[in-house]
Order: structure tokens, then C-alpha cells, then sequence
């Protein structure tokens, strides 16, 4: 326990470097890029050469940018993202309106992604070269050929507009309804979850059947130990390394793939933010929800990190 202390300190101490990285990369684009501050925060006016100068000197934009990059770091660790141009009101109260909407629809799809993929790779595994591995083949082929945003409007057109088994937008908070919010956050979860449950379905077959061609199952088998207690006791621990691995990646793509999704079913979320925010020219909360995101990203690869080093001793006794 003291190995995996000690990994996940430096692990984190290793979060610095890199959440500064993100932040530089961040600044240096919106800094770069042809949306003016100044100009954003008056828009919808007609501000004289005076107030734009006046407004760039109050708010430090005629720093050098090295100056400008340590105020911003500065105001980031005061949990301060900027002001929206468009509300004038603290871009992190908008962030934290936003983001249990995000939250809930990314781990959502991603506990169905990890449920649908266990299921799906383990049985193909166990019934190698049969028909239930070949069906499972072929549909997480199709899975990660398919478009989350096309997915998502296939499910509105057929289970919402068709059928309606469930509506085809908007939000109900769980606090107000759990069976409501259970109904508007099906369709986007699942949208969201079946690519990434394709790829995993595939990851996972191969880790099971490369365990189960290993001398320590046949022996265990041998020995008489029922089969299903072999796969759920020691083969499905070995064989998660690498999907484990995957998982840390695929964490970003639902976290980028719920700013579509949440577009596509009206979702207040981080996603309607953004690109809100994009079309009405607000810089501040544009680069908020990216730090935001990122930071998202970097904290759950950390927790896989994590995990991974618990279920793999031998990279804890090298590590």
C-alpha cells in the first residue's frame, strides 16, 4: 500500500507541469486567436478608441504577455475563470450551472459503456468462433463505425418522435424526478455510449481470449474449478489491464462527444455553454469551459492510472 502511495503522490505532483501546459496552451490560443476582449464586452454597443484603450489598461491587456499569462495562472488559482461579455456575470458561475448536467451524462454513458462492453466482450470470448462471438463482432464493428451525433438522431427519429418511449429533448433535474431524469438523459447516455462500448467490447474479447489460452486457466479448469468462477475470479481481473488503459482515453471522447450530444437534445450543459458562447462571441466563458474540460480529463486519467495500478501488480512492483 506504501508502493501505491508513493505512485500516486508523484503522480500527482506530476499534475502541475502539465495542468500549467494546459493553461499556456489555452491562453496563448484565445490570446492568438481574432476575438478582441475589449470589443467583446461591448458588443451590441459602439464604443469610442477611448473606452476599447480604457477597457484593455483596466483589465491588463496591454501587459506583455508573459505578465498577462502569470495574472492569468493567478486568477486561476483563485478559482476566478473571467466575466462573460454577454452576462457580466462570473464565467464560473456559469461553469458550475453547467457542469452536473456534463457530469451525469459523461459517467452515465460510461457505466453503460462499461456494463454493454464486459458483457459483450467476455461472452464473445467464452463462446470464441460461435455464433454469439460472431453477432458481437459484427455489431461492435458497426458500433465504431457509427457517429455518436448520428446515433443520437436515428434514437430521436425511432424511440422519440416515432414512438415515443421518450422525449426527444430538454432536461428534467433528478431532484425533481428521478424517473423523469432517467427518461431525458436515456437516449443522449446511450447516444453517447455505444461508440465507445464498440471499442471496448473489442479490447476486452482479446485480453479474455488471450487469458484464457494461458496455462493457469487449463489447469484450474483441470483441477475443477467451474469455469465462470476461473473467468470472473482470475481472468477478468488480468485481462482488464488493458482495457482499464483504453478507458482513460475514451473518457475524453465522451467528454468532447457530450458538447454534440447536448446540442443535439437541448441539454443545458457544458456543450450548449460552449457553443453558445461561440456563436455570441463570449471569449471568457469559451476558455472556461476548455480549462474546464481539460482539467476534467487530466483528474480522470489520473484515477485510471490509479486503478491500473491496482489491478496489475507487476507494474506496481516495477513502478
Amino acid at each position: 500500500m506504501t508502493t501505491v502511495l508513493r505512485i500516486l503522490l508523484r503522480r500527482t505532483a506530476l499534475l502541475v507541469p502539465l495542468l500549467l501546459g494546459i493553461a499556456l496552451f489555452v491562453f496563448l490560443v484565445m490570446r492568438f486567436s481574432d476575438v478582441d476582449p475589449a470589443s467583446a464586452f461591448f458588443q451590441g454597443a459602439d464604443p469610442t478608441p477611448r473606452q476599447l484603450h480604457a477597457f484593455r489598461e483596466r483589465n491588463g491587456l496591454l501587459d506583455p504577455l508573459p505578465v498577462r499569462y502569470l495574472h492569468f495562472v493567478g486568477d486561476l488559482l483563485h478559482g476566478d475563470l473571467g466575466t462573460s461579455a454577454l452576462t457580466r456575470t462570473p464565467v464560473l458561475d456559469q461553469v458550475v450551472t453547467a457542469l452536473p448536467l456534463t457530469l451525469q451524462l459523461t459517467f452515465l454513458g460510461l457505466g453503460i459503456a462499461v456494463v454493454l462492453a464486459l458483457a459483450g466482450g467476455v461472452t464473445a470470448a467464452v463462446h470464441r468462433d460461435r455464433a454469439a462471438d460472431q453477432v458481437i463482432r459484427v455489431l461492435s464493428l458497426v458500433g465504431v463505425a457509427a457517429p455518436a451525433f448520428w446515433l443520437a438522431l436515428l434514437m430521436i427519429q425511432y424511440l422519440a418522435v416515432d414512438r415515443g418511449w421518450f422525449p426527444s429533448g430538454g432536461y428534467i433535474n433528478p431532484e425533481d424526478s428521478v424517473t423523469g431524469w432517467l427518461r431525458t438523459m436515456a437516449l443522449p447516455a446511450l447516444a453517447l455510449s455505444l461508440p465507445v462500448a464498440a471499442q471496448l467490447t473489442r479490447i476486452v474479447r482479446t485480453s479474455v481470449v488471450e487469458e484464457l489460452d494461458k496455462d493457469y486457466v487449463r489447469t484450474a479448469i483441470g483441477n475443477g474449478l467451474p469455469p465462470h468462477v476461473v473467468v470472473g475470479r482470475n481472468v477478468l481481473r488480468n485481462a482488464l489491464v488493458n482495457p482499464l488503459t483504453v478507458l482513460g482515453l475514451r473518457v475524453g471522447y465522451l467528454l468532447g462527444g457530450a458538447v454534440v450530444i447536448e446540442t443535439v437534445f437541448a441539454l443545458p450543459g457544458m456543450g450548449k455553454l460552449m457553443i453558445d458562447a461561440v456563436q455570441n462571441g463570449d471569449p471568457a466563458v469559451v476558455q472556461g469551459v476548455v480549462l474546464t474540460t481539460a482539467t476534467g480529463f487530466v483528474l480522470v486519467n489520473l484515477v485510471i492510472d490509479i486503478l491500473y495500478l491496482l489491478v496489475n501488480p507487476r507494474l506496481r512492483e516495477a513502478a
